[in-house]
């Protein structure tokens, strides 16, 4: 089933199951869904990579926001967003661990032939590449400065 299938018919399970902050933020991921389906240059079809993406998209806008509203001591506004966060990443591919992403980013140095922190944008263009949707660009970008400073 497509992703888009799946969110509707999730949709109607929170709706049925009356819960509220599952709904909001499967009602807020078909709406960014059906934007990109109809956004100028689409052709109407969402596959699952694109569906992906967006997900991964309102997950870090989400933890940004909840990021800023406990700096301002809304503990409250914060809970919600990462409640809404929890809900997007049921649907993404499940995030690899520090050790895995160490290991990926070793193996794409040896491969490009990086020897110093000035391979950094080769390593990056592979890197993001092969890990897009597996972990954070952040997280590949510091793992890669941190190997790449360390040889």
């Amino acid at each position: 089933m497509a992703l888009f299938e799946q969110i509707n018919d999730d949709i109607k399970k929170a709706m049925l199951s009356r819960d509220k902050v599952a709904l909001e933020a499967l009602r807020g991921i078909k709406k960014e869904f059906l934007e990109a389906k109809t956004a100028k240059g689409g052709n109407g079809d969402l596959t699952d990579d694109a569906a992906i993406k967006i997900l991964q998209k309102m997950a870090k806008q989400g933890k940004d926001a909840a990021a800023i509203f406990k700096e301002q001591n809304r503990e409250d506004l914060a809970q919600e967003y990462l409640s809404q966060v929890a809900v997007y990443e049921r649907y993404l591919p499940e995030q690899m661990s520090d050790e895995e992403l160490e290991k990926a980013v070793r193996e794409i140095i040896a491969q490009v032939g990086a020897t110093s922190l000035q391979d950094m944008g080769k390593v990056m263009g592979v890197a993001t590449k092969q890990l897009a949707g597996k972990t954070e660009g952040r997280l590949i970008m510091e793992k890669v400065k941190s190997i790449l400073s360390s040889l």
